[in-house]
């Protein structure tokens, strides 16, 4: 037996088998309470993407406006062009993702082009600084709307960042210069790279190596739809 959604009580309904079943009400905008940490996930393992879209859609399920912006991935042959990453955010009220990355992993195919990486990294990071900036002067201490008008969020993530870093496409000095920027009040999610990113030591509040322990890629297996994109 399950509560109507319209139901406001905050308790959760006790299922047949005695265990409590968590509610499910419509997404109103809201603003956190506890917001304002720095979380960094990085190593040669999956996931690290995905941990953070997943703590995303938590969020945004809350009611805070979240935002994702990709560094790097613009894509490979090999890859569709519609992701499911992108279809589903779509989806969700105060959930939004941009993508600035050019087409090709960087140092992995032969016909990227290096300065355009370069070039797409960088505006990412201004990308980044903009909303930090509007993040400030908005408060993220209070709502914002769920339809992205507001240019402020309350979490954002900025996804393979890192790995920018690691490929020395920007300088990671200015990571921690945005880490230093950002208001008290915005939760500041780092992703990517496979070398230890010494410089966020002392600097974030979580920090997570993924370790790959096996991985389809080495017997063969290419991206697979649904799991990779």
């Amino acid at each position: 037996m399950t509560r109507d959604s319209t139901d406001d009580s905050e308790e959760s309904t006790i299922g047949d088998t005695g265990d409590a079943v968590p509610d499910v009400k419509p997404i109103e905008l809201a603003a956190p309470d506890s917001f304002g940490l720095v979380q960094a996930w990085w190593g040669d393992g999956k996931g690290k993407t995905t941990a953070a879209l997943g703590m995303g859609l938590r969020a945004a399920g809350h009611g805070y406006r979240v935002h994702v912006l990709q560094f790097m991935k613009g894509g490979t042959p090999s890859v569709e062009g519609v992701r499911g990453e992108f279809n589903a955010i779509t989806q969700v009220p105060g959930y939004t993702i941009e993508n600035t990355g050019h087409v090709g992993w960087h140092g992995f195919m032969d016909d990227t082009d290096e300065d355009e990486h370069a070039a797409r990294a960088r505006a990412a990071l201004e990308r980044a600084r903009e909303i930090v900036t509007a993040t400030a002067e908005d408060d993220p201490t209070t709502p914002f709307d769920l339809d992205g008008s507001d240019d402020g969020v309350h979490m954002l993530i900025l996804d393979e960042v890192l790995y920018a870093a690691n490929r020395a496409l920007i300088d990671p000095e200015d990571v921690v210069a945005l880490i230093e920027a950002k208001p008290a009040g915005l939760e500041l999610v780092l992703t990517g790279g496979h070398e230890d990113p010494v410089y966020l030591e002392d600097r974030v509040d979580l920090l997570s190596h993924v370790e790959k322990q096996v991985h389809p890629l080495e017997a063969g297996q290419p991206a697979r739809k649904g799991t990779e994109f």
